[in-house]
């Protein structure tokens, strides 16, 4: 089995420090464009938790899902929720899908959400479905809007693709992920998330 890549904890960084690092990754052109094709500039997988005390809540997040239901984060306000923020056409999200839903399944009997954030589709729901099928996803995206990355400004940069954002109990952003993660890195860092773990400052 090929072993698994070190992840960094980063230590607790103000807002805009984290939104220095998450304009500098993810899936993006040379040109900073979120399109398919080449010269991706993935994130390493690093991680920073924010102290309770530095969280605030997202801005709103509600709107059709890729099947065409409606969610809103606000209804899963008591319990801790993942957030992706994913596109059909980033090869980095295609890997990492898989990843994402073994740790919803794993994290379900402890009554962790997920709730996906598609963007940059075109218009175009089969696509996104497509990929839903292809990798078994099954908790809700919202669709295609680039705008629903305003909810997580200062946080999730726009080129930032894929991001994964654990969203406290008390409705706050808790921590987040930097490009692909793995399923158990994800659980490692939901769960210090349920127990009030922090990072030394």
């Amino acid at each position: 089995m090929t072993p698994l890549p070190r992840v960094r904890r980063l230590p607790v960084l103000a807002a805009g420090t984290l939104a220095l690092l998450a304009a500098l990754t993810g899936c993006t052109t040379s040109s900073g464009d979120g399109v398919a094709g080449q010269n991706y500039q993935a994130g390493d997988g690093s991680i920073t938790i924010l102290a309770p005390d530095q969280r605030k809540a997202p801005g709103e997040l509600r709107g059709a899902t890729v099947d065409g239901q409606q969610v809103d984060l606000a209804s899963y306000h008591g319990q801790v929720v993942v957030l992706n923020v994913w596109g059909s056409w980033c090869p980095p999200c295609q890997k990492e899908a898989p990843a994402l839903q073994a740790a919803s399944q794993a994290l379900a009997p402890k009554g962790v959400k997920f709730l996906g954030i598609n963007i940059r589709e075109d218009g175009n729901r089969a696509r996104a479905a497509a990929f839903e099928r292809t990798y078994g996803i099954t908790y809700p995206s919202l669709f295609d809007s680039t705008g629903y990355l305003l909810a997580l400004r200062g946080v999730v940069a726009a080129s930032a693709v894929p991001s994964t954002v654990v969203v406290d109990a008390q409705g706050r952003i808790a921590a987040r992920i930097s490009g692909a993660t793995t399923k158990d890195t994800l659980v490692d860092l939901v769960d210090d998330v349920l127990s009030g773990k922090v990072p030394a400052r």
